[in-house]
């Protein structure tokens, strides 16, 4: 790993130069492809020079300790910097290895995430809204964009199904792992006799697909207008703005309604549905990644990716690489990345045991 670290940051440098030379910054296409490329491998090269930083601390600290004329006092303090940096060196070297994974072609596409309440009623529609909560908390940490494309509002609170956009560099390639069920298992806010509910609902991730991954004839669309409306006919329009979108080859069906104009809906509805298009042609091809495979099962009992429990005890768990942690509120925060990195890292090891 190390040797194939060195050659990437040589290549990083050589980029460096050849993006800054005025000859090929006059040649567009392959200034753009020389961006791109020096872009990718930038994160791998940031960390593989702090990952060195970290080694060279390390050897003049073992150094030191090695030292007789130095006094007890100093050795003692160089010693507690010396066991922090040989954690840092294993947690750089897991960060590396992660960064380095085979890259999927859509790894740098915005997402379409739908969040769908599922098996518990009233309790289901809250938590889906409790996990849009958590996923735009996370998108605010790495300071991307979320955009709410499709809602139905639920009377009791929360969400009988929300789409929506997140945008940012790497979105996908972050996020496309948390397709599947989620669980959740706590005393509701609905609950006057203070039983624990067991509820789910169902995250599906899909990438934002450009006009070249799908090729959609018009002629297979139906386009439906009518007045949007929320729970308990809250934001009604005088206007028939809000948009569905049947594709009838497929019975695919999308709609939208929070946007003011009805093109604006439209266009809405023609990226989820490019999206749903793509997905279906990938899963046709059985082209679809085995870690996001089959991950979205029916929202009930027994298919969960991962559970939320608030009550008898704290705890969030992982059922596909056992990763956990107590602390809930962290992760309703938007806390997720230990979950991200341990499904990627179990991901490397299984392709790595496969081979």
């Amino acid at each position: 790993m190390l040797e194939r670290l060195a050659d990437i940051e040589r290549r990083y440098e050589e980029l460096s130069d050849l993006i800054n030379d005025p000859e090929i910054i006059a040649d567009n296409e392959r200034w753009r492809k020389l961006m791109k490329e020096h872009s990718d491998i930038t994160p791998i090269v940031e960390k593989y020079r702090e990952y060195k930083k970290i080694k060279e601390e390390l050897a003049e600290a073992e150094e030191m300790l090695n030292d007789s004329s130095i006094d007890d006092d100093f050795k003692a303090l160089v010693k507690e910097e010396f066991s922090e940096n040989k954690k840092k060196i294993v947690d750089t070297e897991e960060e590396l290895k992660i960064l380095m994974l085979p890259k999927d072609p859509n790894d740098d596409k915005n997402v379409i995430v739908e969040i769908r309440g599922g098996a518990g009623g009233d309790e289901a529609n809250i938590f889906a809204g409790d996990l849009y909560r958590m996923y735009s908390r996370y998108a605010e940490r790495r300071r991307w964009k979320t955009e709410i494309m499709s809602v139905n509002e639920s009377e009791a609170g929360g969400f009988r199904e929300i789409s929506f956009m997140i945008s940012g560099q790497g979105a996908y390639s972050r996020l496309k792992y948390e397709s599947g069920v989620h669980r959740v298992q706590r005393i509701p806010a609905t609950e006057s006799s203070g039983r624990i509910h067991t509820s789910t609902a169902s995250v599906a991730v899909l990438p934002e697909v450009e006009a070249v991954d799908v090729k959609l004839n018009m002629n297979d669309c139906r386009f439906d207008v009518f007045r949007a409306s929320g729970a308990g006919g809250q934001h009604i329009n005088k206007t028939s703005s809000a948009v569905r979108l049947t594709h009838i080859p497929t019975g695919i069906v999308v709609s939208c309604q929070n946007e003011r104009s009805q093109f604006q809906n439209k266009d809405m509805c023609m990226k989820m549905l490019k999206a749903k298009l793509y997905e279906l042609k990938l899963k046709e091809r059985g082209e679809l990644l085995e870690g996001i495979r089959g991950e979205v099962k029916d929202n009930a009992w027994g298919s969960q990716i991962r559970s939320y429990v608030f009550h008898p005890y704290n705890m969030v768990k992982d059922h596909r690489t056992s990763a956990e942690t107590g602390n809930v509120q962290a992760v309703m925060d938007g806390g997720i990345d230990m979950f991200i990195n341990a499904y990627l890292k179990w991901i490397n090891e299984l392709d790595t045991t496969e081979e």
